[in-house]
């Protein structure tokens, strides 16, 4: 929840724009969350950019959703090769499976990543893309379909099937990834002041220990007052 709350700040911090966030959890976290106006995930905004960048990306005609390639900045491609990810279907499907050989994909192709979308809810709702992602589910759960390397998982990997060649393309500068994957890898500090978003996807959140630039998210932490979300540190 705290990192809902920083996320919630630096969004709030950064715009001018009206924003809707809907707070998604148990009833018993309630009492928990009343300090704090939204809800968002564990990703922070900083820089000159702001949200209503987001909101103004334009969807092609039929397309339901924007992400960002996996293969759009160079300077994403070191930190990939260091911490031994997949950028690729092949890190995310399982080609030794009928069901994903009759895709027609080839495994080379470049994947993306759903940390970050900018949906148009008509056409989503049009296209049925719920009902399909969880088709791919159900199909994963009777065949097991999805690959079991470290880009593997339930999540991505049936909107790799269902949006293959039907996405637009977010600005790459609003989804800069992998922070969370290794506590040593880094990016260089002027990339990340250029920054307009980063996301600590993997096992080392910037709220524990350990991590790698704390800093930056440190900037819009807000503490608990309840004291229940309390911050890793090697001197705590």
């Amino acid at each position: 929840m705290g990192a809902a709350v920083a996320a919630i700040s630096s969004i709030h911090s950064n715009t001018e724009a009206s924003v809707l966030f809907y707070i998604v959890g148990l009833k018993t976290t309630i009492p928990h969350i009343r300090y704090i106006p939204a809800f968002l995930c564990f990703m922070l905004k900083l820089g000159p950019g702001d949200i209503q960048e987001l909101y103004d990306t334009k969807l092609a005609p039929g397309h339901a959703a924007a992400f960002s390639d996996d293969c759009d900045l160079p300077s994403t491609h070191e930190m990939i090769r260091s911490v031994g990810m997949q950028n690729t279907y092949m890190g995310f499907l399982d080609y030794r499976k009928q069901a994903i050989r009759d895709l027609g994909i080839s495994p080379s192709t470049c994947s993306f990543n759903p940390g970050v979308i900018v949906a148009n809810m008509t056409e989503w709702k049009r296209q049925r893309i719920t009902k399909q992602l969880e088709k791919w589910m159900q199909r994963n759960v009777e065949e097991n379909l999805y690959s079991s390397t470290l880009g593997g998982g339930v999540a991505t990997s049936p909107m790799l099937i269902v949006f293959h060649g039907k996405y637009s393309s977010i600005n790459p500068m609003w989804h800069i990834r992998h922070l969370g994957w290794s506590p040593d890898a880094r990016y260089s500090e002027q990339f990340l002041q250029e920054a307009k978003l980063l996301h600590w996807n993997g096992r080392y959140k910037p709220w524990d220990y350990p991590s790698v630039h704390t800093d930056l998210w440190e900037n819009w932490f807000i503490p608990d007052p309840s004291g229940k979300f309390k911050l890793t540190r090697p001197d705590s």
